[in-house]
């Protein structure tokens, strides 16, 4: 809605990301595993970009983690827009797409 682009939304963002992380167990490194702050960094840029729809921004938030996390397996995404302005009384409503590397 054209409100919203102008005033904004709050959302509530989940993200599962498969790896193997057998390596971080044996020698707890960091590099052994996937960054939870790179991951954070990733879905901010993503979601600073206005997007007219929430599947668009899900797909590009885990097509981005999948590339710039070589060790990404899969990607579930789950993105929840607070309080939409639908006419209905509910905490609410979003999307959820699972991405698997090829």
């Amino acid at each position: 809605m054209e409100q919203e682009r102008k005033i904004g939304a709050y959302f509530t963002i989940d993200a599962e990301v498969e790896t193997d992380f057998s390596a971080a167990i044996a020698h707890d490194e960091l590099s052994s595993t996937i960054n939870y702050a790179d991951l954070f960094t990733i879905i901010r840029h993503e979601m600073a970009t206005p997007s007219r729809l929430l599947e668009h921004v899900a797909g590009r938030i885990a097509q981005s983690i999948l590339r710039q996390c070589p060790t990404a397996q899969s990607v579930r995404i789950k993105i929840l827009k607070e309080n939409p302005p639908m006419g209905a009384d509910c905490q609410g409503a979003g999307v959820e797409l699972t991405m698997t590397k090829p």
